[in-house]
């Protein structure tokens, strides 16, 4: 009897491939749809922080016009000075606000599952700031409509439209930013709301909002020059309603109202790259711990 035997066949080992890794713009695209669909999904939750920025634009401006019977800095309407500098309040509102979306998902749990996904973890913290700066432009054009609407008179030129968006980009990077980190840090929701009047609503208040910085004491004006939202008002007015930027001489005092006005952008853009990098070594170095 004769006995065959076949060598077993070799089947060849391969290492199972790794699961593709989304690209940083899909990743990105898909972290801001997921922050859309659930701080800014119904117009209620895209229109409520408006109410206060428009009640002060569209009632108190106009009432304080009326008693104060004067023209803002440069021959302009006292209502329409109020009118645009409100839109330094109406951001940080937004921003910090969508700062408690990052301690929901810390509480919720729903951070560890984002942490377990094949991307970046700084992705995580910029789709949430492209949702609040979509939101805030939203935010702003309708102040500006209504008070247009109201009776407001807008200088505004191509060049004057730059930096007026150049100034609301760069504010809106950098209120997400401040309010990233403190989401981060700070550990109850009840604490962080606590903390919005002194990071959004004070530092308006003595930014030029309802007089030039000028009218300050002296000490509280080289205050006022530093922060971001003194610099950004100042914008604001010389883009659609003060050319001779009189709110910038203010701060700078140069015979150029174009280099004032360049000085305090490029201020405004390091502290928004500063205030994101920082946003994102924060959020990572918390995400480990």
């Amino acid at each position: 009897m004769t006995t065959v035997t076949a060598a077993p066949a070799t089947i060849p080992l391969t290492r199972p491939r790794a699961p593709a890794r989304p690209s940083r713009p899909a990743a990105w695209a898909t972290l801001a749809r997921r922050r859309i669909s659930l701080s800014a999904h119904t117009p209620r939750e895209i229109l409520a922080p408006l109410a206060t920025p428009l009640l002060f634009a569209l009632v108190i401006a106009p009432a304080l016009a009326k008693i104060v019977q004067a023209t803002g800095r440069g021959g302009v309407d006292y209502s329409t000075f109020v009118i645009v500098g409100t839109v330094g309040l109406l951001i940080p509102l937004t921003c910090t606000f969508a700062g408690i979306g990052v301690i929901v998902d810390r509480a919720s749990g729903a951070r560890r599952e984002l942490l377990t996904a094949p991307i970046p973890r700084g992705t995580i913290v910029l789709g949430n700031m492209a949702v609040a700066v979509g939101v805030s432009l939203l935010q702003v054009a309708a102040l500006m409509a209504a008070g247009w609407l109201r009776g407001s008179t807008f200088h505004a030129t191509v060049g004057g439209a730059g930096w007026f968006i150049g100034a609301v980009l760069a504010f809106t990077v950098f209120m997400y930013g401040l309010a990233e980190i403190l989401a981060n840090k700070i550990p109850t929701q009840e604490e962080y709301v606590g903390l919005t009047p002194v990071v959004a609503i004070l530092p308006w208040f003595i930014a030029g909002s309802l007089f030039p910085i000028s009218a300050l004491p002296v000490w509280l004006a080289g205050v006022a020059r530093a922060l971001p939202t003194t610099h950004t008002l100042a914008l604001l007015r010389y883009g659609v309603l003060d050319r001779t930027g009189a709110g910038l001489h203010d701060i700078w005092g140069m015979a150029s109202t174009t280099t004032d006005a360049a000085l305090s952008l490029l201020v405004l853009a390091g502290w928004a790259i500063l205030i994101t990098a920082a946003a994102i070594r924060i959020f990572t170095r918390s995400a480990v711990t």
